[in-house]
Order: C-alpha cells, then structure tokens, then sequence
C-alpha cells in the first residue's frame, strides 16, 4: 500500500492515477474527501500534514509513501516525519532543484533542506526529487491571458526549464514501486530553456491567439504577491531568483528520460495539455 500526501495536487493526482493504472494499491490523503476527485480504485483518506494525529489512521498498513510539503515554513514538519517514519518503510519527497548538498553552495536553505534532513535522520529509506521549475505555475497567468491576452509580470527574460507534473509523477512511481532507488537525489527539468517571454508566446500558439509579454516592475509584482499571501522573505528570495534567471538560466537534466526511459515532456506540450485553462 501507498499513501499519496498532496493526492489532489498537481503532481499528487497523477501520482495515485499511474498508481491505479499500474494496479497497485493506493490510499490519497486529503483534508475533504468527498471533494477530492480521485480515479476509481484508490482509499481516499481524511487527513492533515498539519495535524499529525490524523495520519496514523491513513498510515495503517502503508509502505510507501510519496511526500509532498503543503507549506512554505517547517512548521510541524518534524512532527509529521515522525509519525511516517513510524509506519512506513519508504519516502519519496518531492524537494527542490534548489537544495545543495555542499554547505559553502546553500547561500539561503530553502524549507526543502531541513525536510530533506528530517528524511536523513528519520530511518527510513529516502528518495529525493529534487524538481525545478513547474509548467504548472503559469497557470498563474491563465486569468491575464483570458482576459486580453496580456502577460503583465517581471522579467521576461528569465530562462527557465520548466517540467511538466505528469513527468515528475512518472519519476516517482518508480521510485515507489521500484528498487535501486534509496538514497537517490535527483534533479528533474524539462527537457528545453525557455524565458518567460518565450513560454508566453508558445501557450498563444497553442490556443490559437496571440498572446504577449509585459514587463512589470518588481516592486509591483512584490505587492501583488504579498496581496496574495506570500511571506514577504518568500517573495523577496522569489523575485531575487527570477532575476538571476535572466543572465544564469536554469539547468537542464537528463534524469527524467534515464529513470523512465522516454523523453520529458516540452513546455509546449504541458501547454497543450493545459489550453483549455487559458481560453
């Protein structure tokens, strides 16, 4: 049995679908059941990270489990590891391309670090996805590009090898249900750099209009974010690491396609699967 946190997210969905698909048991975590929406075939559990009481019940029988954060601080994280580690054998947390192992390189730890940590020191058999960017967060520009086709946000020139989720979910099913996987960090991309501006452009040509870029001024898009509850030092490290983007592009790994043995999905492919959110 494995225990899918985040089952309704991004990356959690597909998740617990491969897993059905691949017939093997599969038991979603969510805070509202009833609403979660999950395909026929996986135990769909009430349960909050947050409140780790109510994860023993969801953990009873469970060997696996795929862990995704719900949260920026590591408020509580300690505690939840705690409980896991108690009931299962296995954890495949999904981390950040941002984590460093070498100290000297962690100039500003993301929370993913300390989690990762908490893993080492837990017992159990670990697995760390360390994934860069989401295709998904654009979805952020969906109610712009509906409105008037207009992407107003800061910097434009910002390259960044974003990766589909179903790529990322693909990774960890086989991390779950395979051996030869504990112990590993990987780091997953999308298989091509794209700014910002580039990105724009390729989701208009998948909805079949046109669809441009704006610079916004950063200290703009800072209010924007903190109006829509970002800590302030996340949204300062944010818009730090965006800028940085546009002379230092991100990194692009091969890792995806080595562990399942296709090609990762393009941007322009996530973007097809996605047209029916910009139109």
């Amino acid at each position: 049995m494995i225990l899918v946190t985040g089952a309704t997210g991004n990356v959690g969905r597909h998740v617990v679908a491969q897993l059905v698909s691949a017939g093997v048991e599969v038991r979603g975590l969510t805070r509202d059941p009833a609403q979660a929406g999950l395909p026929a075939g996986a135990d769909v559990v009430r349960g909050d990270l947050f409140q780790p009481s109510t994860l023993r019940p969801a953990l009873d029988g469970v060997d696996a489990v795929f862990l995704v954060w719900p949260a920026a601080t590591t408020t509580g994280v300690s505690e939840a590891v705690d409980v896991i580690a108690a009931h299962a054998r296995r954890v495949v947390f999904l981390s950040s391309m941002s984590v460093r192992d070498v100290p000297e390189e962690q100039a500003d730890p993301p929370f993913h670090a300390e989690i990762e940590e908490l893993l080492r020191r837990s017992g159990v058999e670990w697995t760390f996805l360390r994934a860069g960017g989401f295709a998904a967060n654009t979805l952020g520009w969906a109610d712009q590009i509906r409105r008037d086709g207009v992407v107003r946000w800061p910097y434009g020139a910002a390259a960044r090898s974003l990766i589909h989720e179903r790529d990322i979910a693909t990774v960890a099913v086989q991390a779950l249900t395979e051996t030869g996987h504990a112990g590993a960090k990987y780091v997953l991309t999308g298989p091509q750099v794209l700014t910002q501006t580039e990105q724009v452009r390729i989701i208009g040509e998948v909805i079949g209009r046109p669809v441009r870029w704006t610079d916004l001024p950063p200290d703009e898009a800072r209010r924007q974010l903190l109006a829509d509850g970002w800590p302030p030092a996340f949204a300062d490290h944010a818009l730090e690491y965006w800028a940085g983007l546009e002379t230092e592009p991100e990194p692009v790994t091969t890792t995806v396609a080595e562990i399942t043995g296709g090609p990762a999905l393009t941007f322009r492919e996530w973007a097809t699967d996605h047209a029916a959110d910009f139109r």
